[in-house]
């Protein structure tokens, strides 16, 4: 399996899988309050209807309550991805 390029430093790259745009664009919404963000990109998400939608973040450039979360998390070398990620 080939992985994608890693995001650069201080960004992330984020993917929502909804049952329709409107939701995934509910979503992107609220994590664009929190974050500086790119232009999201939508793409089908199956043969059920649903839809992706990606974009990237900059967490070097947050709003509350996004600052004070980063500050107060921390990340761990055990934090293992789901089953279903890729």
């Amino acid at each position: 399996m080939e992985h994608e390029p890693l995001p650069s430093e201080g960004h992330a790259e984020v993917r929502i899988v909804a049952a329709t745009p409107e939701i995934a664009r509910r979503v992107a919404e609220v994590l664009r309050r929190c974050f500086a963000s790119t232009e999201q990109r939508s793409y089908p998400a199956g043969r059920e209807g649903g839809t992706r939608l990606h974009l990237t973040l900059d967490t070097a450039r947050t709003s509350e309550p996004a600052r004070s979360w980063l500050a107060t998390s921390k990340s761990t070398e055990q934090a293992h991805a789901h089953t279903d990620e890729v």
